[in-house]
């Protein structure tokens, strides 16, 4: 099977929806039909314990930390899916983001 569009999910805090939108629109993801620049976003409780070394720290050592932020859905073709991400990260602020990539084999059922 091969499949041209690619669902993007990208985990953010709530301070940096913004800057990921136009990071987004910087690479051209977000196409459905005659629209553009569209995206889905829902609040989620983020889990973390920080390890020596983590850059931005963000937390206390040895504890499980809970934070509120949102998990940012996006369509993205196939082809510009390293551009979308490097856009993604000069953009978000974590060390190391959680982005996840989910090939479509169909869209617009």
């Amino acid at each position: 099977m091969d499949f041209e569009f690619c669902k993007m999910e990208i985990f953010v805090p709530k301070s940096h929806l913004e800057a990921i939108r136009r990071a987004l629109q910087s690479a051209d993801a977000g196409h459905i039909g005659n629209y553009d620049s569209c995206l889905s976003y829902s609040e989620v409780t983020g889990c973390w314990r920080p390890l020596e070394g983590s850059h931005p720290y963000d937390g206390e050592q040895s504890r499980i930390c809970v934070g509120e932020e949102y998990k940012v859905e996006v369509l993205c073709k196939k082809d510009s899916v390293e551009e979308t991400i490097r856009a993604v990260k000069a953009a978000h602020p974590y060390e190391v983001p959680v982005i996840n990539v989910i090939p479509l084999y169909r869209t617009g059922l």
